[in-house]
């Protein structure tokens, strides 16, 4: 981006935001915009790509604190946005500013009889003892000899994308388009909803031969009725009977087969097992480069909502065969402490 750029580019408006709005008000109204201008959201639209690129433009300098403040300044020079032409008269002739109109006034008038001081723009100033017009500009903007051209790292950029559970369990390759680019990134099997992909150098190019920026993505995984990501291992609740947990057990549990496929693991239930005791079961969870996770089996004790004669009967013998015990003893006693 150019010095000229800057002049003549508003980039308060181009987001909709007053010069004063501060980062989080600047960043909330470029994410809306952007949600809205995106290419994915307006296939072949010419006039809503390029709007999308302005809103970049605008948000990468305004969000920059350094670049923002010199923006300030180069547009409170220029009275808002006039445009600077060559030396000497605009192409609206008399009365139109160019560089020497604003320098001039800015480090000291004009010369004697109306005539301008000039300020050369090649390397090493004017003469002797002459600063040339980047030499000011360094030194007005925190520079030094490169103006408005020194190096300056790209900014990152965030995207998201939805996956699959089955892709989220076994990794994927998605494409995405961002500012106009397709990129392509591979999630890595096990990735968690919420959780950031960071690519390097995949983000805004950087200026004066600086690095570009990162692309952050934000993943979001689509729920699964059964099973769901704990790292690299898989949860699954499984409902068990009273007499199964009571007595113990083995049950079928339901494992997350590769390829799109499925298949079952015995499991077996202690007797005794309380409802929401997880048990372990190794090798059957994501697999990833660094290992394979387990399938963690929390046991759901099921309650029957009717029971026939015989089986109130059954329940009120059981009643009255462990009346002896009590199974809140132990909680008043932790209550009292």
């Amino acid at each position: 981006m150019t010095g000229q750029d800057w002049f003549e580019k508003d980039f308060y408006a181009t987001l909709g935001v007053p010069k004063n709005a501060d980062a989080s008000a600047i960043k909330k109204a470029y994410r809306k915009l952007a949600r809205t201008l995106h290419p994915d959201h307006n296939p072949d639209d010419a006039r809503a790509e390029e709007r999308f690129k302005e809103v970049g433009e605008a948000y990468a300098v305004l969000s920059d604190p350094e670049q923002r403040q010199q923006y300030d300044a180069i547009r409170a020079m220029a009275g808002g946005g006039a445009r600077f032409n060559a030396p000497g008269r605009g192409p609206g002739g008399q009365g139109a500013a160019g560089f020497e109109d604003v320098f001039g006034g800015l480090f000291g008038g004009g010369a004697p009889g109306g005539g301008r001081v000039r300020y050369t723009t090649s390397p090493g100033g004017g003469g002797a003892g002459q600063p040339g017009l980047e030499d000011l500009l360094g030194g007005l903007f925190g520079g030094g000899g490169g103006g408005f051209g020194r190096a300056m790292q790209g900014q990152d950029i965030e995207a998201t994308t939805t996956l699959p559970f089955r892709q989220a369990v076994e990794g994927s390759t998605v494409t995405l388009t961002v500012e106009g680019r397709r990129v392509t990134a591979r999630i890595p099997a096990g990735v968690r909803d919420g959780q950031k992909i960071r690519l390097r150098g995949k983000g805004r190019p950087g200026e004066g031969g600086a690095p570009a920026g990162d692309l952050v993505i934000a993943v979001h995984v689509e729920p699964h009725p059964v099973f769901s990501i704990d790292g690299r291992d898989l949860r699954i609740t499984v409902p068990v009977t009273f007499d199964e947990a009571a007595l113990g057990a083995e049950v079928e549990v339901p494992t997350f087969g590769g390829a799109g496929g499925s298949g079952t693991v015995r499991v077996k239930v202690p007797a005794g097992t309380p409802s929401g005791r997880t048990l372990r079961v190794r090798g059957r969870g994501v697999a990833t480069p660094k290992g394979t996770g387990d399938l963690l089996v929390t046991v759901q004790v099921v309650v029957p909502q009717r029971l026939s004669d015989e089986a109130r009967a059954a329940v009120e013998a059981f009643r009255d065969a462990t009346r002896d015990g009590d199974v809140r003893a132990d909680l008043r006693a932790r209550a009292a402490r």
